[in-house]
């Protein structure tokens, strides 16, 4: 086996720290191999590699590598960004399978883990006959678009989704042969790690997933390490070594420098740590006046008596049902009003023109967030012809206080849609706020957004306004106060254990800031 280049470094328990010769835009051109004066400008990417299931389990939890919209504040905007890690190395090094160690030994359950075999050009005619044939180059830096991997690193760290299918996250480890190769590329990563493994192991491990993996014979795939992956290797990949913060020896099984790597990243996350400050928030906007985009149902004696029954402690559960279901029914009608609406034509079967009215848009989604506000659903459904719904689950984490994305399920291509999120009571405006950004991560405009509630807090209220000032907000009531423990005063109670007849917390407090922070 080849022995391994000598290269400036210090050597830590199994891996060596290495410090560039300058931080500055010199010292990157003068580490960076040349690349040629541009990227060629074929066409956008398309994946050449399997899609697998975007989450990890481990023996203590699931963690989710598609990431999650990250947390923003009472103003509706990222705290702070991601901290982007990449993992170079050559080709068959261990990379893939040096990140999963380093996702499951994090132990966070938000992880993005984007590969840069996303990211190929589209071949053309020509280029597909040449791969054909064993005489395409895939391991030269010409054969990946940098200008997408840019931009779509760029929009996860701020906690944009991208292509609808990842999302933000507190962590995001970017894996490839080339992950070192473009300067601005290296400018967005926070930690740099190079995969160093013997040359012979990398090729022996390429022998067996080429042939195994992608039914290909041995000639071709000796043929082409010799006259593209390991030329590109020795010219593109290893200067690059020289760029990176740790180099990991042997890959995977060098455990003590992974473990130095997770105790650096821990460290990190917890300087960068997001506090839910539901006290900043009921203070930032006291004796504020209620936003315009606030729409409060009129409320009628018939209005007024209903919330009598449902916030009347006595109420059996079957009364309380029916009338929160009367109540959401007004609601939705209520919120409909404000859809645009043009001006049409029709024919009266007395064959006279009546000038009427027709709903302007494309089509109306609804989206629930669980667990409470499914139960708007049936109201909806009851209104909007072939609706369609789709549902948010985010839950509290216990240790932060902060809301979690849990669980979504969305139509397709809703980006020109209505939205209408569903939720029976806000108090904070926590579960609100997050939904509202995964919403907008889809290409939701924000004022094609309603936000519909039986009961709010003006805490709340405030804080979705301030957030997000084009949404609108639609409710039944409003209460002034919130309590310590910020459940709404005088409230409604726990709205999903009444309506759902499950066990009340002790406390009696409002679903939403117990399970689900609303």
């Amino acid at each position: 086996m080849s022995s391994p280049p000598s290269y400036p470094g210090i050597r830590i328990s199994g891996c060596r720290a290495l410090r560039a010769e300058g931080s500055n835009a010199e010292s990157l051109d003068r580490l960076l191999p040349p690349v040629g004066t541009g990227h060629s400008p074929r066409k956008r990417t398309t994946s050449q590699c399997k899609s697998e299931p975007p989450l990890l389990r481990t023996s203590k939890r699931t963690i989710y590598t598609a990431g999650r919209p990250p947390w923003y504040n009472e103003h509706g905007t990222q705290s702070k960004e991601a901290f982007a890690i990449g993992l170079g190395g050559g080709s068959a090094s261990g990379k893939t399978t040096v990140a999963r160690m380093i996702i499951e030994a994090l132990d966070v359950p938000w992880v993005v883990l984007l590969s840069m075999d996303s990211f190929y050009k589209v071949l053309t005619e020509q280029q597909q006959e040449q791969a054909a044939h064993n005489n395409f180059n895939f391991d030269h830096p010409d054969a990946f678009d940098f200008d997408l991997i840019i931009s779509t690193l760029k929009k996860l760290k701020q906690g944009k989704s991208v292509k609808k299918t990842l999302y933000g996250a507190n962590v995001i480890i970017f894996e490839g042969i080339m992950a070192f190769a473009d300067k601005t590329l290296l400018e967005l990563l926070d930690m740099k790690i190079f995969v160093d493994t013997d040359s012979d192991i990398r090729l022996v491990r390429r022998l067996r997933r080429d042939i195994s993996e992608r039914g290909r014979d041995i000639e071709g795939v000796i043929k082409q390490y010799n006259k593209f992956v390991k030329p590109s290797f020795d010219q593109y990949i290893q200067p690059t070594m020289r760029l990176a913060d740790i180099v990991v020896p042997r890959g995977s099984g060098n455990t003590v420098a992974i473990d130095l790597i997770v105790q650096h990243v821990h460290s990190q996350l917890e300087e960068r740590k997001l506090r839910w400050d539901m006290a900043a928030l009921a203070s930032a906007h006291q004796c504020h006046p209620l936003p315009r985009t606030l729409s409060v149902l009129k409320s009628t004696p018939q209005v007024r008596g209903m919330h009598t029954i449902i916030r009347d402690k006595e109420t059996s559960r079957d009364e309380f049902i029916f009338y929160s279901k009367r109540l959401m029914r007004l609601l939705i009608e209520h919120a409909l009003s404000f859809l645009p609406f043009q001006d049409c034509v029709v024919r009266t079967p007395q064959g006279q023109d009546y000038a009427g009215k027709c709903y302007a848009g494309k089509q109306i989604t609804g989206v629930s967030i669980l667990r409470a506000g499914e139960t708007m659903e049936p109201a909806l459904r009851a209104v909007c012809k072939d609706v369609r719904i789709g549902t948010i689950l985010i839950q509290t984490n216990q240790l932060t206080g902060e809301p979690e994305l849990h669980y979504l399920r969305l139509p397709k291509d809703i980006s020109d849609d209505h939205v209408i999120l569903m939720d029976c009571t806000v108090s904070t405006g926590a579960a609100a706020m997050m939904a509202v950004r995964v919403l907008l991560d889809h290409d939701v405009p924000e004022d094609k957004i309603f936000l519909l509630s039986l009961l709010m807090a003006e805490m709340g209220v405030h804080s979705v306004a301030y957030a997000f000032p084009r949404v609108r907000i639609i409710t039944t009531a409003v209460d002034k106060r919130v309590n310590d423990l910020f459940r709404i005063i005088p409230g409604i109670g726990n709205f999903g254990d009444r309506y759902f007849g499950t066990d009340a917390v002790p406390d009696g407090s409002d679903e939403e800031e117990v399970a689900y922070t609303g």
